[in-house]
C-alpha cells in the first residue's frame, strides 16, 4: 500500500468529539454489542440443539445469525476502541480491510435474506415438495449468499487500491464505507462510482427483487386461502422476515441510492448505524417474539439454565 498512497492513517471523527458523550456511548454501544452476541449465539444454540427446530427455515436464520455477528464484529470493536482513544486513527490497510469485510458481510446477508424469501415462497405455495426442494438447494443457496458477498467485496475493492490518498485523511464517520473514503481521494474517483452503483444495481437489486417476486408468490398464495385463520397462520411464518427485510433493505438504500444532493452526514451516520449495528442486534429479538417454535424453544432453554443454576 506505501506505493499507492501518501496517507499511512486514516482518522475516523466517529460519531462526537465531545470526550464526556464519549464515555456514554462508549457503554451504549457496548450494550448493543453484547446484546448482538449473545442474542445471535443464543438463536444459533438454542437451532442447533432443539430437535423441533431442524427445518430449512431455521437452518437459513441459524445462518443469518452467523452472519449478522460477522458483520457486527466488523465494526464495533474498532468503533468501541476509538470511543475511549485519543487517537482515533486506522491503517490504510486496515481501512481498506474494513471495507472488504463490511461489503462482504452486507452482501451475505442481503442474499441470505433472498435465501429465506424463497425458503417461505417453497413452504407456502408448494409445501407438498418443500422439503425436498430444500433440501436439494439449501448448501447452494448459502454457499451463493456468501460467494455473491465476496464478488461484491472485490469488485469494489480492486478500484479502490489504484487511488491515490494525499491528504485530507478525516473521515467524517466511525467505520471505513466506501462513500466516505471515496471524497478523501486526490485522484478521479469516476469509475469506482460507476462500479459502485453498478454493483448495487446488480448485487442490490438481483437479491431484493428475488426477495419480491417470492413474496408476490406468497401473497398470492396467500389470499387464495379461504379461512382467516388459514392465511393468519400462512402469514405468521413469514412476517419476521418481511420485517426484518423492510428495515435492512430500506435503510440500507436510503444511504447507498439516493442522489448526493440529498446528502447529509449526521443522517447517512444514522442510517449506517441503524443498518450495521441495530438491525444485527434487532434480528433475533424479532424472531424471538413474532416466530412461536423459536420463542418456546428460547424460554425453555433458559427455564432449564436457570434451574440448573438454582439446583
Amino acid at each position: 500500500m506505501e506505493n499507492q498512497t501518501t496517507v499511512a492513517k486514516f482518522i475516523l471523527l466517529g460519531i462526537s468529539s465531545d470526550p464526556q458523550l464519549q464515555v456514554f456511548l462508549f457503554l451504549v454501544f457496548l450494550v448493543i454489542y453484547v446484546i448482538t452476541l449473545l442474542g445471535n449465539m443464543l438463536i444459533m444454540l438454542v437451532i442447533k440443539v432443539d430437535p423441533h427446530l431442524q427445518s430449512p427455515m431455521h437452518f437459513f436464520l441459524s445462518h443469518l445469525s452467523f452472519v449478522d455477528i460477522c458483520y457486527s464484529s466488523t465494526i464495533v470493536p474498532k468503533m468501541l476502541e476509538n470511543f475511549l482513544a485519543e487517537k482515533k486513527t486506522i491503517s490504510a490497510d486496515g481501512c481498506i480491510t474494513q471495507m472488504f469485510f463490511i461489503i462482504l458481510s452486507s452482501g451475505a446477508e442481503i442474499f441470505t435474506l433472498a435465501a429465506m424469501a424463497y425458503d417461505r415462497y417453497a413452504a407456502i405455495c408448494d409445501p407438498l415438495h418443500y422439503m425436498e426442494t430444500m433440501k436439494k438447494r439449501l448448501c447452494q443457496l448459502v454457499v451463493g449468499a456468501w460467494t455473491m458477498g465476496f464478488i461484491d467485496a472485490l469488485v469494489n475493492t480492486i478500484p479502490l487500491l489504484r487511488l491515490h490518498f494525499c491528504g485530507p485523511s478525516e473521515i467524517n464517520h466511525f467505520t471505513c464505507e466506501l462513500p466516505s473514503l471515496l471524497v478523501l481521494s486526490c485522484t478521479e474517483t469516476f469509475t469506482n462510482g460507476v462500479v459502485l452503483l453498478s454493483s448495487i444495481a446488480i448485487f442490490g437489486s438481483s437479491s431484493f427483487l428475488l426477495t419480491l417476486v417470492s413474496y408476490i408468490h406468497i401473497i398470492a398464495t396467500i389470499l387464495r386461502i379461504h379461512s382467516m385463520e388459514g392465511r393468519r397462520k400462512a402469514f405468521s411464518t413469514c412476517s419476521s422476515h418481511l420485517l426484518i427485510v423492510i428495515l435492512y433493505f430500506g435503510t440500507g438504500s436510503f444511504r447507498y441510492v439516493r442522489p448526493s444532493s440529498a446528502s447529509s452526514e449526521v443522517l447517512d451516520m444514522l442510517v449506517s448505524i441503524q443498518y450495521s449495528i441495530l438491525t444485527p442486534m434487532l434480528n433475533p429479538i424479532i424472531y424471538s417474539l413474532k416466530n412461536k417454535e423459536v420463542k418456546r424453544a428460547v424460554v425453555t432453554m433458559l427455564k432449564k439454565t436457570y434451574v440448573s443454576h438454582v439446583t
